[in-house]
C-alpha cells in the first residue's frame, strides 16, 4: 500500500473492492473471489493513456500445484487450496482479458526483490 501511495506511476488504487464470481472444484458453487488490488496506472509509452491492473497477493506454493508428501492430510489441504486458487486465477484472467486489463499474482519473491 505504501508503494502505491508513493510510486508516481499509481494513478489510483484499490483493496479487496471489485469481486469476481468464480466455481470452486471443491464445493463446485459459485463463490466471490476479491483480489487484493486494483492498479490504475500511467502508460509507460504514453503519459495520457491509463493501464489498469488486478494484482493477487499469494505464497508462492499456493501458485503451483502441490508436490505429493508423505503427510495426507497435508497434500489434501495443499491440493484442495490450489484447487480453489486455480479458479480465481482463471476467472481472474478471464475478467482482466474482457475488460483489456492485466492480471498478475505477486508471490513473496516479487515482494522481498522490491526491498533490495
Amino acid at each position: 500500500m505504501v508503494y502505491c501511495d508513493t510510486n508516481k506511476s499509481v494513478l489510483a488504487w484499490s483493496s479487496e473492492e471489485l469481486s469476481v464470481p468464480y466455481i470452486s472444484p471443491v464445493d463446485n458453487r459459485l463463490h466471490k473471489y476479491y483480489p487484493d488490488f486494483i492498479l490504475q496506472l500511467k502508460s509507460p509509452n504514453n503519459i495520457e493513456e491509463k493501464k489498469i491492473t488486478m494484482i493477487e497477493i499469494k505464497p508462492k506454493r499456493q501458485t503451483k500445484p502441490p508436490k505429493k508428501t508423505q503427510n495426507k492430510r497435508r497434500f489434501i489441504y495443499e491440493t484442495k487450496t490450489w484447487g480453489v486458487n486455480e479458479a480465481k486465477f482463471k476467472a481472474a484472467e478471464l475478467y482482466c482479458k474482457k475488460k483489456g486489463w492485466d492480471f498478475k499474482i505477486l508471490t513473496e519473491d516479487h515482494i522481498l526483490a522490491g526491498h533490495k
